[in-house]
């Protein structure tokens, strides 16, 4: 499972039902930065591993919890590349290249703005936000099936 820009207390007061239904079948958590208080991050690994980005509005107690600026995970052979802010939509996929370059997939966040985009053989997702949607029509989240050392699909989910 993957999320982003969750905005606790701001916009996260607690769990969301909807996000809950999945976070019960999710093998590990993906957050890309702006949980911005570290219970978000506890609460989410009662459900499984969370691996978490800082994002520009995170405490310092989210860094002390673990959360880099950037990481790199080998996801049974998959490999993964974490930032929060991937910068302007021109040149990213090339961006995310030179920042991550042997991913195969880049999870990010900041924009709030969901996104699956393959170009050049590199994978680029943002979750957007299951709770601050900003001008989008539903808070979303993404899910990852990860099978046999690939991605075998990557979906965004509208929240209700």
């Amino acid at each position: 499972m993957v999320l982003s820009d969750t905005h606790s207390p701001r916009r996260w007061q607690r769990c969301p039902a909807a996000v809950v239904e999945h976070l019960e079948a999710a093998d590990l958590i993906l957050h890309a930065g702006d949980v911005c208080t570290v219970d978000v991050l506890e609460h989410l690994s009662n459900w499984a591993p969370v691996h978490a980005v800082l994002g520009n509005n995170d405490l310092s107690e989210v860094a002390e919890w673990g959360a880099p600026e950037t990481l790199e995970l080998d996801l049974g052979g998959l490999r993964v590349g974490m930032i929060h802010d991937s910068g302007p939509a021109t040149g990213r996929v090339a961006r995310m290249r030179r920042r991550f370059p042997t991913a195969d997939l880049v999870v990010f966040g900041h924009s709030h703005i969901p996104l699956d985009q393959t170009e050049h053989g590199l994978r680029i997702f943002n979750p957007g936000s299951p709770t601050d949607r900003r001008r989008q029509p539903h808070g979303t989240l993404g899910l990852l099936d990860i099978r046999e050392g690939g991605l075998v699909t990557a979906r965004l989910v509208p929240l209700p």
